[in-house]
């Protein structure tokens, strides 16, 4: 059973979103020629975002790793490939 003060803490949802938005990140990312670059980047950079903020915070340590690493490569995916292209 939960403490109760982390069951009712809205930053314990943290990892969950990293963790979901970082895989939306990374599937758009490799359907960017159909979905655009938009949808990645943000997602990516979200999930960046409250990853950092769950383990600062010590909650779902292992869902806001997984949210950092994919929304990472969501980001940088889209990233290096219009730099390796444009020109």
């Amino acid at each position: 059973m939960a403490a109760p003060e982390q069951a009712d803490n809205p930053a314990s949802l943290y990892g969950v979103a990293s963790s979901v938005l970082g895989v939306i990140s990374l599937v758009a990312a490799v359907l960017a020629d159909y979905a655009g670059i938009a949808l990645p980047l943000l997602c990516g950079s979200l999930a960046v975002t409250f990853a950092v903020l769950g383990l600062t915070k010590r909650l779902n340590r292992a869902q806001c790793a997984v949210g950092l690493a994919t929304g990472g490569l969501g980001v940088l995916y889209p990233v290096f490939l219009v730099a390796t292209s444009g020109g």
